[in-house]
């Protein structure tokens, strides 16, 4: 073995890092998003969550994004830490899938379709395959897909160079001399953990693993406490993403490591006794790729199933190891978005989505508040409107920077669409923020001028009121339920809010010319309906946004002249409907 085998080995190790990321990524995207569906829901139940997580980590073919993903959640105060154990466990079950894929390197047979059965062989025709589909497809689903393939292909390209790479080992007398050290086990423990840590990928040192059996050197005796040392070095990434957050999110990490360091004493030191006790003869055979994705995926699954019933336990080991200050300073508040979320971006989209949804709820709660000071004016409720647009403002730059990020990181359609959605109703809901106070400032000339309008202008007022009130309530359930039939009901009652302020001016203008009113109560009044229809029409704004961004385009004139200039019957219909309910 001479310096070029080095540098091939280190080459098939990128290729296979490599190919796992491209393979990861498409998994993810031609999920559609869906990896996180009832999240909160399923963690409840420790053996749900357990199968969730498993099921989740074959989805993204990676347990360490999953395990920072949890982190992630417990962070933004999405998941409480105790609901991600299960979670966890089952993500060391389902990591073992690559291992039992890259098995299948082992046969050898005469017979055509059982070759094919071999990775070497059946890779170049999913390269092949995924190529098409990428340059081909139209749809995001049909590149994802290919994406996987392509990625397994390159992943497979790699353990096939490391493979050869390593084959020179088996005739060497220093490798074999070498391997005598590791027949202690905490040595080999030791050297699993360790470069798992460094490449940060249990899959990936597995299959070196895999590929220096192929040598006829490594025996049952080494192979286990290394498989078992692997284990615990894929817990390096979730302690490093572990850094500064919050405690609870700091117990995942601890969890994750702990339970790997239970479960590796739990079967090691039975092994190695048993092996005193019996001398098992076959701890000193070769082992084979097939028989290490065995040990691996036993050792998970028995560790799981024995430590499953001690979840709380587990809970209460990282509530030493970690414990809660005894002091009047307050946890930090959970972050909005955390980034570790982009590790698996179908979270982090629908944890925007959730984001945004509560901005849009501040931004209706808001201009409401403000809508009531304008017959009972508070001091503490003003200040409250004035806390709540500083949040909105909050949350806009929040989220403008975090749509940025994820608009760079490989999505779904669906989640291509979410993001397009945030991105064009983000400003909107501020603005409707702003105009808030904007409301809250005309409510306090009111109060201080002692200002009082006509009867009459006080009954135009509370019909316009009502019906800017229900536009808030359409446009916000539309745009957290994703209701395209609902949010086609906006246009209509925005251009009726249009109508009735324009009715409004003119009324008032009539009892201006009669003497019933005053240039000063003009004014506010101006300021009042403006604010009233500049926030019409960002609802309008929203509205479009969910029914444009179910076609993948956010073309808002278009869709407003064909509805309005062009003709549309449930659009007249409705305009109608709304017409008679708010009439003056």
């Amino acid at each position: 073995m001479d310096i070029f085998s080095v540098i091939t080995l280190l080459g098939g190790l990128a290729f296979f890092l490599y190919g796992m990321n491209v393979m990861s990524d498409g998994l993810e995207k031609s999920s559609g998003g869906k990896l996180n569906s009832h999240l909160s829901k399923v963690t409840k139940n420790k053996i749900i969550a357990m199968l969730f997580g498993a099921g989740m980590t074959i989805a993204v073919q990676s347990s360490s994004a999953v395990t920072v993903m949890l982190v992630g959640l417990v962070n933004s105060g999405i998941l409480k830490f105790g609901q991600t154990i299960g979670v966890l466990m089952g993500s060391n079950i389902g990591t073992t899938l690559t291992a039992w894929i890259l098995s299948l390197a082992g046969i050898d047979s005469d017979v055509i379709w059982i070759n094919l059965l071999k990775p070497a062989n059946f890779s170049p025709i999913f390269a092949l395959v995924g190529i098409i589909l990428i340059m081909v497809g139209k749809k995001q689903k049909h590149k994802s897909i290919g994406e996987v393939l392509v990625g397994f292909a390159v992943l497979m390209f790699g353990m096939e160079l490391m493979s050869g790479a390593m084959e020179p080992l088996g005739e060497m007398p220093e490798f074999a001399s070498i391997l005598t050290y590791f027949k202690n086990p905490l040595l080999s423990v030791l050297v699993g953990a360790v470069f798992t840590g460094i490449i940060q990928s249990s899959a990936a040192s597995v299959a070196i693993l895999q590929a220096l059996s192929l040598t006829g050197g490594i025996t049952y005796g080494i192979a286990l406490p290394i498989i078992m040392g692997q284990n615990i070095g894929t817990c390096v990434t979730a302690v490093i993403s572990s850094i500064g957050v919050s405690r609870n999110a700091k117990k995942v990490a601890v969890v994750h490591l702990s339970f790997n360091i239970i479960g590796t004493l739990i079967c090691l030191i039975p092994f190695y006794f048993g092996n005193l006790i019996f001398d098992w003869s076959f701890v000193d055979e070769q082992i084979t790729p097939f028989m290490i994705a065995i040990v691996h995926t036993v050792f998970n699954v028995v560790t799981t199933f024995i430590l499953l019933p001690f979840t709380k336990q587990l809970e209460k080991l990282a509530n030493k190891i970690i414990p809660d200050k005894e002091t009047k300073k307050a946890e930090p508040e959970p972050v909005l978005l955390d980034e570790r979320l982009l590790a698996v971006p179908s979270v982090a989209v629908e944890k925007s989505f959730v984001t945004v949804a509560e901005m849009c709820d501040i931004s209706k709660t808001a201009f409401l508040k403000a809508i009531s000071l304008l017959n009972s004016y508070s001091e503490e409720d003003a200040e409250e409107i004035m806390q709540m647009e500083s949040r909105i403002d909050r949350y806009e730059d929040i989220l403008g920077t975090y749509m940025m990020k994820l608009s760079n990181i490989g999505v779904s359609d669906e989640d291509s669409k979410n993001i397009a959605k945030i991105l064009h109703t983000i400003d909107d809901f501020e603005r409707i923020g702003d105009h808030a106070v904007n409301l809250k400032d005309v409510a306090l000339e009111l109060y201080e001028k002692k200002i009082v309008f006509s009867d009459e202008a006080n009954r135009e007022i509370a019909k316009i009121t009502e019906a800017i009130t229900e536009i808030l309530d359409i446009t916000a359930k539309a745009f957290e339920t994703n209701d395209i039939t609902l949010a086609k009901s906006v246009e209509p009652l925005e251009q009726v809010i249009d109508d009735l302020i324009l009715k409004v001016k003119r009324n008032h203008i009539t009892r201006l010319r009669g003497g019933n009113c005053t240039i000063e109560l003009g004014f506010v009044l101006s300021d009042l309906l403006t604010n009233y229809e500049r926030v019409s029409d960002h609802c309008s704004n929203i509205a479009v946004a969910v029914i444009e961004s179910a076609h993948g385009t956010f073309d808002i004139h278009e869709y407003l002249e064909t509805v309005k200039e062009n003709g549309d019957k449930d659009f007249d219909s409705q305009y109608k409907e709304f017409g008679k309910r708010f009439s003056l």
